[in-house]
């Protein structure tokens, strides 16, 4: 008699524990239901905005607790993200000059719909000149507090031939591809304060301000609660702004490019 060992009789079970037959191989386990979503699974594509109005309507303590968490982490992840965009002074040779200068500038930040282009700043210099290290100083302070403007740096003559010292340390502000303002030998005449390199860079239209980005966003109907967060929560909330620090006035040295602009030493055809 032929023995179908996969059956599950008596005999067979008998020929098993004598180890005639192979034992039956286990059932299929049935999977455990997955367990239930946590509050960070669920709420990970929620934005900053988001978060604040679940953690308003939480249920309890604990809820309210974590989704605020939630809300700090997203708000420190935009002001990550937000810092690396630039955030320092880049070196360039003169044959940079026109990407990461004047098509740089082209370019629209990521969510501005005005499409203003991106402010960049170029810093001509030399090194050895007292006034002109200490622009470079605050220059790279002012990179740092302002990561939506690029600035990029490279020696005076190296860029402009033969450009005399006199007329350094140079600023050259772009946007949309533009110049919109040059700084000539600004900080010669006297020592200057961070602040004011920021507030002459705001008038020039190389920074765009906080308050401005903020007003925007609400023209466009998001909320701007979020930018207050990060402002608070940043180490530049505890300083005064620039344009409180400093007189708003443009100094004499800012000059405005025009189509007629004859006065210009120098040829920017870069």
């Amino acid at each position: 008699m032929a023995i179908n060992a996969s059956e599950d009789t008596e005999f067979n079970e008998a020929l098993r524990k004598h180890g005639i037959l192979p034992p039956l191989p286990e059932a299929p386990r049935t999977p455990s239901p997955p367990p239930p979503p946590t509050l960070e699974e669920r709420y990970a594509n929620h934005s900053a905005a988001q978060l604040r109005e679940l953690a308003a309507e939480a249920p309890d303590d604990e809820t309210e607790r974590i989704l605020e968490l939630l809300r700090r982490r997203r708000l420190q992840e935009a002001r990550q993200l937000e810092a690396a965009r630039f955030g320092r002074v880049y070196p360039i040779s003169r044959e940079d000059y026109t990407r990461e200068v004047t098509e740089a500038s082209a370019a629209n930040e990521d969510g501005d719909a005005q499409a203003r282009g991106t402010g960049v700043v170029v810093f001509l210099y030399k090194d050895g000149i007292p006034y002109s290290d200490h622009a470079k100083t605050l220059v790279n302070e002012v990179a740092r507090r302002h990561p939506h403007t690029k600035f990029v740096s490279i020696v005076g003559d190296k860029c402009i031939p033969n450009l005399p010292d006199v007329r350094l340390p140079m600023l050259i502000v772009y946007r949309k591809g533009e110049v919109l303002n040059q700084l000539v030998a600004w900080g010669a005449d006297r020592p200057r304060l961070v602040e004011e390199l920021e507030a002459v860079l705001i008038l020039a239209g190389a920074i765009i301000p906080r308050q401005s980005m903020r007003a925007d966003k609400d023209r466009d109907g998001s909320d701007g609660s979020d930018i207050d967060d990060l402002d608070d929560d940043g180490p530049s909330s505890r300083m005064p702004s620039a344009s409180t620090r400093t007189n708003a006035r443009a100094p004499k040295n800012i000059r405005r490019k025009k189509d007629d602009d004859s006065d210009s030493d120098f040829e920017f055809d870069l």
